[in-house]
Parts: structure tokens; C-alpha cells; sequence
């Protein structure tokens, strides 16, 4: 093994002959305030040790891990931008391209894994955006569990808090003016299908005339990016423009063709045009879980109608809706006028309502 290089030196200079330590990295010259040769050099082997041994530290465990995987020793960052771009698909894949292109990784790409700091994440996440903390994060994730990262550099913890941006639903009147604006048939009822679907962009532009069941007025679908079905009854509404696409194969022949960033592209040229700011075409899905919330519809059925798994990523798309709760004295009222019954009682279960009139449980 090569003797490694001592980074600082002593000179001498001055009319006082007082002694400077020299970084040999970066140039800069420090005066000891020592004239006596012996205290300089002291003070010198003193810094040069106190780098030496983490150094050495690091090389040892380098030598042992190399024994395991003989590239651990120089694999770099962007070798794992790289390795997590083939394992995704998709969309999910574009997006991925596009984010390691990010220039505020660029301080991470030719820096060895093992050898990284926590400093060095740090510098990254601090000049960087939302984007670049969710990536790293995921890309941190990545080579621990690939085995290339023998400990984390920043614990879970201390990773700094993910603040999206605002997001807000479509309003129905800022709906209304994109729908009588849009005079292609297609965007338009694209437009409309997000409205009363609740889908995301892509679920929706890849429907197919198959996905319906005009038997039992149910359109059905498995999400592109959970795979999670998706139920949803056909209303009235929803019914006529649907009677207007394509009785088979793709209900949009053009959208399903294009990418996600054509489709978001033109929305957002016809938003400006109409200036409608804070909204895309995932505000539609914050939109549906709104309405549902605010008319009262059961979560469960919300949740299956957009193909939520979780209940928390539900409530996170309706929580800005505007709930206003009647008085009980009125919701007991409107029960015994509609026999509204609760949801807990069993279908076929006989009651006895406030008003003293016996009924069968009514599944609403």
C-alpha cells in the first residue's frame, strides 16, 4: 500500500520567521503564531494525524466489504441512478429519466457510495426541491436494501420533511368553461369522463368500450398504477356522453396514444387561455373526492369508486372539501321522513323507528 500523502506542511516566512500550516488541497495558509520550530511541527503532525486515521479507518473497511462485493470499493452514485431507472417502467420511468437529470445531483454522481457523507446528502437536499428529496430518499432506500450501502447515511429521521405545493380540485364552473371552450370532441368528452369518473389522466384515456357493462350500468377498470380496481355506477349524465364514444375498442383512439405530458400540455394551454391558475388534470380526482364527501356519499364506496387502497390517501384527496353537518334534531327528522336507517344495522333486520312504526332495514 502506497504511504499516504500528508495534506498540510509547514513554512516559514515573515520578518518574524513565524510558522504557517499549508493545506495542500485547497492552497490556504494558516499562521501557527509560533516562532519555535519544534511547537510548529508538533501542531502539524497533530492535524495530519487527526485526518489520517479516519482515512485509514475507511480504506480498512473498504478492504473488508470489497471481499463481499469487489465493486463496492468504486461504485458510484450515478451507477445507482442508472441501476434504478431499469427496474421501472412506465411512466414511472419517464419520470425517473427526468429526475436524475436534476443538475443538483450532479455534486453525488462520481462519488463513490461507501464513501459518502452525510454532508454531501445534505448539500444536495438543501439546493435542491421537493422532487430532489423524494428521489434521493428513494434512491438512499434503494442501495441499502441492494446491500451497496452497509449503513444509512442519514438516519430515517433526520431526512427532511417532504412540504408539497398546494394542490386544489377543479371547481364546477371553472369545468364548465374549459368543456364549452374545447371544440374537439375528443378533449371534450375526455374532460367531461374525468369529471364525473374521478380518474386519474391515464385511467381514463386508456378506457376501453369493454370496460363498461350497460347490463348493470357499471364501469369497471384496473388502475395503471396500483393495479387496484375501480367500481363506479353510470348515472343519467355520465351515461349520455358515453352513448357519444366509441361503442368498441378504445373510447379515446388519439388521447390513449399520446404521453401524459402531451395531455397535461394542452390542458394547461387551455387554462391559460381561459386564466384558470393552480389546477391540472389531477385536480378532477381531487374534485370527485370533494363532491363525494360534501354530498355525504359513504367513504368505503368513495374509496372504491377512485381505487383507493388506503384510507388515508382518500381523506388526503377530500380533505379540503367544505363539510357542512346538519343538527342531529334535523337528521333524525329527515330519517323518519325517507326511513333513512343506519348503515350498521344488516339488511332485512326489523327496527322499530322513533315514530313507533315498524320497518325492514333499507340499504342506502
Amino acid at each position: 500500500m502506497m504511504p499516504m500523502k500528508n495534506r498540510f506542511r509547514l513554512i516559514r516566512r515573515g520578518e518574524r520567521h513565524q510558522f504557517y500550516c499549508v493545506d495542500n488541497e485547497t492552497g490556504q495558509r494558516t499562521s501557527l503564531k509560533t516562532s519555535d520550530r519544534d511547537t510548529a511541527e508538533q501542531i502539524i503532525l497533530a492535524r495530519n494525524q487527526s485526518l489520517r486515521q479516519p482515512m485509514l479507518n475507511r480504506q480498512i473497511a473498504k478492504a473488508y466489504l470489497s471481499g463481499t462485493d469487489a465493486a463496492m470499493a468504486s461504485r458510484t452514485w450515478q451507477q445507482a441512478f442508472d441501476a434504478i431507472v431499469q427496474r421501472k417502467h412506465g411512466p414511472t420511468r419517464e419520470r425517473w429519466e427526468r429526475a436524475i437529470k436534476n443538475q443538483h445531483l450532479n455534486p453525488l454522481r462520481k462519488l463513490v457510495i461507501v464513501e459518502t457523507l452525510p454532508d454531501h446528502l445534505w448539500q444536495v437536499l438543501n439546493a435542491g426541491t421537493v422532487s430532489t428529496n423524494v428521489h434521493l430518499r428513494e434512491l438512499h432506500n434503494f442501495v441499502l436494501a441492494m446491500g451497496w450501502l452497509p449503513w444509512p447515511v442519514i438516519a430515517q429521521r433526520q431526512w427532511p420533511k417532504i412540504r408539497y405545493g398546494p394542490k386544489r380540485a377543479i371547481t364546477l364552473e371553472e369545468h364548465q368553461r374549459i368543456v364549452a371552450r374545447e371544440y374537439n370532441a375528443e378533449y371534450k368528452a375526455f374532460y367531461e369522463l374525468c369529471w364525473y369518473l374521478g380518474g386519474s389522466q391515464s385511467d381514463i384515456a386508456g378506457l376501453f368500450a369493454e370496460n363498461i357493462d350497460w347490463r348493470t350500468r357499471v364501469i369497471a377498470y384496473a388502475r395503471k398504477k396500483t393495479q387496484s380496481q375501480a367500481h363506479l355506477h353510470i348515472g343519467p349524465e355520465l351515461a349520455a356522453v358515453l352513448r357519444r364514444l366509441p361503442a368498441q375498442g378504445p373510447l379515446f383512439p388519439r388521447l390513449s396514444q399520446m404521453k401524459e405530458k402531451h395531455r397535461a400540455k394542452e390542458f394547461r394551454r387551455r387554462c391559460v387561455g381561459l386564466a384558470i391558475a393552480g389546477v391540472t388534470l389531477h385536480s378532477y380526482r381531487y374534485a370527485w373526492a370533494e363532491r363525494a364527501r360534501v354530498c355525504g356519499y359513504p367513504e368505503r364506496f368513495a374509496q372504491e369508486a377512485l381505487g383507493h387502497n388506503s384510507k388515508a390517501v382518500h381523506r388526503a384527496y377530500a380533505r379540503q372539501a367544505q363539510v357542512t353537518l346538519p343538527s342531529l334534531e334535523q337528521y333524525e327528522k329527515q330519517a323518519e321522513a325517507e326511513t333513512i336507517v343506519p348503515g350498521w344495522q344488516q339488511p332485512g333486520q326489523i327496527i322499530t323507528g322513533t315514530n313507533g312504526v315498524t320497518q325492514f332495514c333499507k340499504v342506502v
